[in-house]
């Protein structure tokens, strides 16, 4: 038997704790491999609109309703709409960007993701960030390839967001 999913609270009312600045941390190339087991993070926080769900939705072609329509939303154990699970994940390079760079670089490419998973669905109008830990770096030709535990926090919710675990590739 399927456990019913859970309904996310609703979007959360901006919190008035003070508002810390993510720390960014500048890696060269040549150190990556130093800093295995190194996390980064988290990110500042940032909302995702129902415009931004919705331009998603115009992008990709997933007219869900319940990205959509919240009044068919509503009445789903959701409670209202929810955010693409991979509009959620595209995030993960301006919130990285926030707490990591990798200096020294010609380019960096993402390579894959080894795994995937969006545990608690994130409401329209919520905050999330993400926090990285560096779980490995092997030598490929012309520089290094780099794997990422991301984690995706959503304000209130107990369960993270999305986990993705990412490959990335950084060449001289």
């Amino acid at each position: 038997m399927t456990p019913e999913p859970t309904a996310p609270p609703a979007p959360a009312e901006p919190t008035t704790e003070p508002t810390t600045e993510p720390t960014l941390t500048s890696v060269p190339l040549a150190d990556l491999p130093s800093l295995v087991g190194t996390t980064f993070g988290p990110s500042s926080w940032r909302t995702i609109t129902q415009d931004e769900v919705d331009r998603f939705a115009d992008l990709t072609g997933d007219r869900n309703p319940i990205h959509l329509d919240p009044v068919h939303a509503a009445g789903t154990p959701f409670g209202g709409t929810i955010v693409h699970g991979y509009l959620t994940l595209a995030l993960v390079v301006p919130l990285m960007a926030q707490v990591v760079e990798v200096t020294g670089v010609t380019t960096g490419v993402n390579y894959g993701l080894d795994r995937l998973r969006f545990p608690a669905p994130v409401r329209v109008g919520s905050r999330i960030r993400v926090t990285s830990r560096l779980s490995d770096v092997t030598e490929v030709a012309g520089g290094y390839q780099a794997v990422f535990e991301n984690s995706f926090e959503a304000e209130g919710l107990a369960k993270p967001a999305a986990v993705a675990v990412m490959i990335v590739r950084y060449y001289a």
